[in-house]
């Protein structure tokens, strides 16, 4: 099931909560707790081309567009 279908679900069973309380409980995604999926770019929100070191959590496209105003040069 897609978040988009999930979240349509979720809109029609406002209305029942037993219901709701059900689909809840088997349809939910997880909660991550580790891997890709827990490490996303504070500016843009994507998962992929992360750069977590010096706790930077930036993917590679935004870290070149701000990596002289955070401080770093280019030395080659």
């Amino acid at each position: 099931m897609t978040t988009s279908d999930w979240k349509k679900m979720l809109k029609q069973l406002e209305v029942k909560p037993e219901k709701l309380n059900k689909f809840l409980k088997h349809n939910k995604p997880k909660d991550r707790k580790f891997g890709k999926i827990t490490k996303k770019c504070r500016r843009c929100g994507t998962m992929k081309g992360n750069i977590a070191r010096f706790g930077l959590n930036l993917c590679r496209r935004c870290f070149r567009e701000v990596a002289t105003d955070i401080g770093f040069k280019k030395y080659s």
